[in-house]
């Protein structure tokens, strides 16, 4: 490949044939050519749509930390959600809607996990998440 500038590439010269005179190599006797090859423009064509299709398929997968930054965010609204039970826990003004978004951020993320120490950790939060909620339904009807 010929380069013709500092952004550009020139056209790709094709195989030389041999000199007849030249001396040396292998020749089969009634064989010329090798038999009729695809022209290069076919090619180039083939490998732009293939490069396209690429980085769409690049583009589902997502980068090796795309997992990592999934996970991350769900474990940041299970976090926020545990923030914001602890806070009304300590000021006494716990509500069932804050306990019932606690379960459900972790049941949801309890779908996607495969991890068994995260699975007992999980387990923990939501027993723990029923029994205030428990404590919340008795307190009620005595209200």
């Amino acid at each position: 490949m010929k380069i013709t500038g500092p952004n550009g590439t020139g056209s790709a010269a094709g195989p030389k044939g041999t000199r007849p005179g030249a001396a040396g190599g292998f020749r089969l006797p009634g064989v010329d050519a090798p038999a009729g090859a695809a022209p290069a423009s076919s090619v180039n064509r083939t490998a732009s749509v293939m490069g396209v299709d690429a980085l769409l398929a690049l583009q589902d997968v997502g980068g090796p930390l795309e997992g990592k930054r999934r996970a991350v965010r769900r474990a940041g609204r299970i976090l926020d959600v545990l923030e914001e039970v602890k806070l009304a826990l300590l000021d006494g003004r716990l509500s069932m809607g804050q306990l019932d978004r606690l379960r459900r951020a972790v049941r949801d993320e309890r779908d996607l996990t495969d991890d068994p120490k995260l699975e007992n950790l999980l387990n923990d939060i939501e027993l723990r998440a029923a029994v205030e909620l428990a404590k919340l339904e008795q307190a009620a009807p005595a209200a």
